[in-house]
């Protein structure tokens, strides 16, 4: 019995053909650099894994993994962002269902995205009335693919996006919410479309 691939981001692969492809020949040639290309594009692949994830059945959850970035009040709202590592899963996740508004792309600066600069990066913005999304591009980051466009519907924990080597996500939260009710705290690791912001 063969082992099952892991799920993939759309696209991954378009990042790991060239090293892939390059390993083969440069094996012979150059056996180091044949084992940097296949090292390179197996982890094109590792970066752009999309594991199943189990929403639960209430509350708003982390639209990203990774750790608590930014937890302010904007005006009378509530902003959490959620820096993604390297080593994180970088699809991105509806917080509650919804339905989308716009998605707008905004070009920008690409500054380490866990820095209060980031604010002037590129970025996506995915109005979902209730809430709002940023996805966030960041230093090495030059990639953001949203999934969805106005008019879809989404449930709490659909995918809706991901960011090629990069960054950060925020949700600005409905407004009921301030930041008493957030249930992260700052550095704090979450999981996307698991872990609850707000119940």
């Amino acid at each position: 019995m063969l082992p099952t691939l892991p799920a993939l981001a759309p696209g991954a692969w378009q990042y790991a053909k060239y090293p892939l492809a390059l390993a083969v020949p440069l094996a012979v040639l150059a056996p180091p650099a044949g084992l940097a290309c296949l090292l390179a594009g197996l982890g094109a692949l590792w970066f752009h894994r999309d594991p199943d994830r189990s929403p639960p059945p209430s509350g708003v959850v982390a639209p990203a993994d990774g750790r608590v970035s930014v937890i302010r009040e904007e005006g009378d709202r509530v902003r959490v962002g959620v820096f993604m590592n390297v080593t994180d899963v970088h699809v991105n996740r509806a917080p509650a269902a919804a339905t989308v508004h716009s998605v707008e792309h905004t070009p920008g600066k690409h500054l380490p995205a866990f820095t209060k600069e980031s604010d002037r990066n590129e970025r996506v913005t995915i109005d979902c009335g209730e809430y709002e999304l940023t996805l966030i591009a960041g230093a090495v980051a030059r990639r953001i693919h949203p999934y969805v466009e106005a008019g879809d519907e989404l449930d709490r924990g659909d995918r809706l996006g991901h960011i090629s080597f990069g960054s950060r996500v925020d949700v600005l939260l409905p407004p009921e919410y301030d930041t008493e009710d957030v249930r992260v705290g700052s550095n704090q690791r979450v999981r996307a479309g698991e872990t609850v912001l707000v119940a």
